[in-house]
Parts: structure tokens; sequence; C-alpha cells
């Protein structure tokens, strides 16, 4: 069974309100995660980390930052 892929033609295929992820090799062996989270606004927060707690603590700052702006 293979496994769906994040896009779909380079467009991101992650529903709003959700993440979406696979962990991959770079060119030099090295396991990274490419992490997609599409907010509930249709806005995408993508990033590519070594873990999935990294990719999650990144969105949640950029969840942060945009609550924050849009409170001002």
């Amino acid at each position: 069974m293979t496994q769906p892929k994040m896009n779909l033609h380079g467009v991101s295929i992650c529903p709003a309100g959700e993440e979406n992820y696979e962990r991959y090799k770079d060119f030099r062996g090295k396991w990274l995660f490419q992490y997609d989270y599409r907010d509930t606004d249709g806005e995408l927060f993508s990033v590519v980390m070594p873990t999935l707690t990294e990719c999650r603590m990144r969105r949640d700052k950029w969840l942060a930052k945009k609550i924050h702006h849009s409170n001002s």
C-alpha cells in the first residue's frame, strides 16, 4: 500500500483545521518531516524540521503570532 501524497500537482491537499506530514530522507541521508497545517481560515503553514514535535512547536508559535496580530 502506498502512502497518500501531501500535495496534488504541487498544491497542498491539507484540509482546513488539520495537519498533514510525511517523513523523508534528504540528500545527505538525514531524516526530516515536511509538515503542513491549514488554519480554519484557509491559510497554510508549512515547515520542514527534524522532528514532528519541532514542526508542531513552530505551528503553535505561528498561530499565537497570528492571533496576536488579529487582536491588535
